[in-house]
């Protein structure tokens, strides 16, 4: 489904070797942000990932499902181009900011 995954150089291990060291191979999943693949002898090989991961795919695959989103994703993207954008000055609080663009 997730063809990126394919083609992105990514840790591996085998079976054994991630059950005999679950716990360390787990927390390099979750601490370096980077998916794990897990091969099975004889088997379809797996990939671990962290739960946040597993979540921003979700999240990306919603929106580019929604025509009204990725609708207005193109039209932010044509706004920037095009130079109709507004940009926060670095001494400029949020506050600040927020009330300069409803102007």
């Amino acid at each position: 489904m997730y063809s990126f995954l394919k083609h992105k150089v990514m840790r591996s291990a085998n079976y054994s070797e991630m059950r005999a060291n679950m716990k360390h191979y787990l927390d390099s999943v979750i601490n370096d942000n980077e998916p794990l693949l897990v091969h099975r002898k004889g088997q379809e090989s797996v990939v671990v990932l962290s739960l946040a991961d597993y979540n921003a795919i979700t999240e990306t695959e919603y929106i580019m499902k929604s025509k009204v989103m990725m609708d207005a994703i193109k039209k932010g993207e044509e706004d920037i181009a095009n130079g109709r954008s507004i940009t926060k000055a670095d001494n400029e609080s949020m506050e600040e900011f927020l009330a300069r663009c409803i102007k």
